[in-house]
């Protein structure tokens, strides 16, 4: 009874290994004459990079992995205005100070993008104020500004 069950367990076995692509050191003659079974196929490369992919974060805590779009000024063409910074997956940043972290970055810098706080008391439809801190991944420096120069209800 003993060998019986020993056998059953190496047949079983051979059948769990050669399911999954693998082959035993121990042959079965339950398993003589089948075709083994063929790993699985590798998973298709993204046709987008995972950070372009990601949307902004929408819960406070939340973090994304996104690119720097475009550097500039707060106020087009004026130097010494401010640090204005938008990324692949919508969200800018503005600050009417000049943020050395914003003015170091460059388009296509990969940034960890966190949320870390929403406004409060808005009037319906102006949700302007979330304030996100972003560190870029190339030159390690972060900052947190908020989305837009004034605060939801403001001008």
């Amino acid at each position: 009874m003993r060998s019986r069950s020993i056998a059953t367990l190496a047949a079983i076995s051979a059948l769990a290994l050669a399911a999954c692509g693998q082959s035993g050191a121990s042959s079965s003659s339950a398993g003589a004459g089948q075709a083994q079974a063929s790993p699985p196929p590798a998973p298709a490369p993204a046709t987008q990079p995972a950070a372009a992919a990601n949307g902004p974060p929408t819960q406070v805590g939340e973090c994304v992995q996104t690119t720097v779009q475009q550097v500039g000024t707060r106020l087009e063409n004026t130097p010494g205005s401010g640090s204005a910074i938008s990324y692949a997956n919508g969200v800018s940043q503005v600050s009417y100070d000049q943020v050395p972290g914003i003015d170091a970055s460059q388009a296509g810098d990969g940034v960890k993008l966190c949320l870390v706080s929403l406004p409060q008391n808005c009037p319906p439809g102006d949700d302007r104020g979330k304030v996100y801190s972003a560190t870029n991944l190339r030159t390690g420096q972060t900052w947190s500004e908020p989305d837009s120069e004034h605060m939801c209800g403001g001008a």
